[in-house]
C-alpha cells in the first residue's frame, strides 16, 4: 500500500508558497517541508483539516492512494506523489 502526498500540485494549483501554507496552518515550515516530500511518517487530522481550509479542497485532493506502487512492500509508506 502506497499514500502519496500531493501538495506540490495543490499549492502549484493555487498559487501558494509552502511558507504561506505553514503559516495558514500554524506548523513550522520544517515540518511542512517533511509531509511535503513525503518523509512524515503520519499527518495529524487536525493538521489535515487546516491544510484543506487553507487550500479549500479536500483531504483526497492532498493524499492519494495507489495500491500497485509499492506492491513489493507490506509497510505503509507516505511519499510525495511522482512528478
Amino acid at each position: 500500500m502506497a499514500i502519496y502526498i500531493t501538495l506540490d500540485d495543490m499549492l502549484h494549483e493555487r498559487r501558494m508558497t509552502l511558507t504561506e501554507l505553514a503559516e495558514k496552518v500554524g506548523i513550522t515550515l520544517a515540518n511542512m517541508s517533511i509531509l511535503k516530500t513525503g518523509k512524515a511518517k503520519g499527518v495529524r487530522f487536525a493538521t489535515l483539516d487546516a491544510i484543506c481550509a487553507a487550500l479549500d479542497c479536500q483531504p483526497g485532493d492532498v493524499l492519494v492512494h495507489r495500491p500497485d506502487a509499492n506492491a513489493a512492500n507490506d509497510e505503509p509508506t507516505v511519499q510525495s506523489a511522482p512528478a
